[in-house]
């Protein structure tokens, strides 16, 4: 059933709606609409002009209106006059094809039609650096293996409370909250659920934290790799699939009785969840464009040692039962855990991409090749015609742009403005004249 907007504001005391969309580089955009509009707003949609944010459009082109789901209004618990409500971008009558939530939608859809129901959970990891991101915001937090924590993390107590409060408040089943693998680093955790509400909740999260953490006089950042030499953000995505979405589902397709049939079943993974993780290590090089999708990725999946002594990030095309060295583990029946994703990966593109990569796979039954049980750390070397994952974003772009059938799934429109917007980016970036040019280059 759809939601009123204006009954909503009405029964929850709400006086303005932030009606927000997710562009192709992450950044979230929005409007600040009255209670006293929204009614036309949930018919038309609020205007944006999609030139002034990351999408490939031009100051010609005409408005963009981005229509609020009402099925995703959160109130902001932390300003309760406020709600947060996710845009579906249309233009001229027309979805946007190119913005990340419609090529979600358009995913989901494609898989339901096929008897797929995608089902996801993500550990979004986060540091709490200084107002001005210069240095983490814990002086004493300076352990070499300070994961887990107890004094860190109580620390920070009042950051970490405040925003599983909320997410208790709002229903998200939170379940554990810990200092993460890096000084001054945190993950929390909340239930799984359909790929759409994941990520519209992974969106808020990002919004919701970086809210608290400047209430608090912190940074918070999601930045693949803030700090050199510590852990870098990672953003890993639990995997499931199921006959029907929501609380209509009943029967996990992943799931089955461990046997000795295959690497896969004696996990519990079934033929339908082998071909989806097929799907993904075959797509793997060029799904790293949307998985870790800034420069700065890479000095995460590429690293060398931290100061913990792991990076806990995989770079090489290989998965494993419950051995976190790997870019895919699968830790027990009916589930994988992809490993790839950074912090900064768009929450509604990794979904998609996930999707699109996974159906792929069940559509061409798709082996994910052998499965290695070793530690990928200490003797990754012996592996022997495991494909690496990309050294940079520009081997991370052309191995999107070679692969035609992640292209096509993903949608033409959005594949040919991301690599182009994509593109540009990196020319930005390698244009730029850095210091240690100069500090290595000066007296050659």
């Amino acid at each position: 059933m759809t939601i009123d907007l204006t009954a909503f504001a009405k029964e929850k005391g709400v006086k303005y709606f932030m009606i927000s969309f997710t562009d192709l580089f992450g950044g979230q955009r929005a409007k600040l609409v009255p209670t006293q509009a929204i009614a036309d707003m949930q018919e038309e949609g609020a205007g944006f002009a999609g030139f002034a944010t990351w999408l490939d459009f031009t100051p010609a082109h005409p408005d963009m209106l981005a229509v609020p789901d009402p099925n995703s209004a959160i109130q902001l618990p932390w300003k309760p006059e406020v709600a947060w409500v996710a845009g579906n971008c249309v233009m001229e009558g027309e979805d946007v094809a190119q913005a990340p939530r419609n090529v979600l939608r358009r995913l989901i859809d494609e898989a339901a039609a096929e008897g797929m129901h995608v089902k996801t959970g993500i550990e979004a990891e986060f540091f709490l650096l200084s107002p001005d991101g210069s240095q983490i915001s814990d002086e004493y937090d300076t352990a070499s293996k300070p994961c887990y924590d107890q004094q860190a993390v109580m620390r920070r107590y009042d950051v970490i409370k405040e925003i599983c409060d909320y997410m208790l408040e709002l229903g998200w089943g939170p379940y554990q909250n810990d200092h993460e693998d890096a000084n001054g680093q945190f993950e929390m955790n909340w239930e799984f659920d359909d790929a759409l509400a994941t990520a519209d909740k992974h969106s808020f999260f990002k919004f919701m934290t970086k809210s608290v953490a400047e209430k608090h006089g912190f940074r918070a950042t999601f930045m693949p790799k803030p700090v050199e030499g510590l852990t870098g953000n990672g953003c890993h995505a639990h995997i499931s699939v199921w006959d029907a979405p929501g609380s209509e589902s009943k029967i996990n397709v992943f799931a089955t009785t461990p046997s000795t049939d295959s690497q896969t079943s004696e996990l519990g993974l079934s033929e339908n969840g082998r071909h989806f993780l097929g799907g993904i290590m075959k797509h793997a090089s060029a799904l790293a464009a949307i998985t870790n999708p800034t420069v700065n990725s890479f000095k995460r999946i590429n690293a060398p040692r931290t100061m913990s002594g792991a990076t806990w990030a995989p770079n090489s095309v290989t998965w494993t039962g419950n051995n976190r060295t790997h870019m895919v583990r699968v830790p027990g029946p009916g589930r994988f855990e992809l490993r790839l994703a950074d912090g900064a990966t768009n929450p509604y593109l990794l979904q998609a991409v996930i999707i699109a990569a996974g159906l792929s796979g069940v559509r061409s039954k798709a082996d994910p090749g052998k499965r290695y049980d070793l530690d990928m750390y200490a003797q990754g070397h012996t592996v022997r015609g495991a494909p690496k994952l990309p050294l940079n974003m520009l081997d991370a772009l052309r191995a999107y742009d070679k692969d035609k059938g992640l292209k096509e799934a993903m949608g033409k429109q959005f594949s040919d403005a991301y690599l182009k917007l994509k593109m540009e980016e990196w020319d930005s970036f390698v244009s730029h004249f850095s210091s240690w040019e100069k500090e290595n280059t000066l007296d050659i």
